[in-house]
């Protein structure tokens, strides 16, 4: 028995176990849809007890068998993981100045060109930039009027409009 994969197994069956307690002490009476709150977090928690049983199953059956050799580098890029980490706490900490749809573009370009980074791609230019920023927009809008609009569910806008 391999043991580290059979502790991955073991971590993912108590994240579950954590879900499926979480879950239960929520209510049980049914909203809108039919299905009270519990019932993702019971969901997931099953899922996830499943896969971990799975997983330790697996590693104490002759591990998990067929695994390719690991892709990249050796160690992590730190540079890189600053780059991203710069856009998560860019977004964190702008969102409400400067509206969900900019912060989310900010995190995506700051995440891009850290993953850009570690793939080697040291001087990217304003060109790679201005893709990586249209990109964004392309997926934080579209994000932020299904939320505001079609949920109605409350997102920071840069105006009061709703749609920006």
């Amino acid at each position: 028995m391999d043991v580290k994969q059979a502790l991955l197994g073991a971590g993912v069956l108590g994240a579950g176990a954590l879900f499926l307690v979480g879950g239960l002490q929520l209510s049980a009476e049914a909203g809108y849809a039919g299905v009270g709150p519990n019932f993702l977090p019971l969901l997931v928690g099953a899922m996830l007890a499943l896969c971990g049983g799975w997983l330790v199953w697996e590693a104490a059956t002759g591990g998990f068998r067929n695994m390719e050799e690991a892709s990249g580098a050796a160690r992590g890029d730190w540079v890189g993981f600053a780059w991203v980490s710069a856009g998560i706490l860019a977004n964190a900490a702008l969102i409400t100045t400067i509206g969900f749809i900019l912060s989310c573009t900010l995190c995506f370009v700051l995440a891009a060109r850290g993953f850009k980074w570690a793939q080697g791609a040291r001087g990217v230019g304003l060109q790679a930039i201005a893709v990586d920023a249209l990109i964004g927009v392309a997926i934080s809008a579209p994000v932020f009027w299904m939320f505001t609009q079609l949920l109605a569910i409350g997102l920071p806008g840069l105006t009061s409009t709703g749609w920006i």
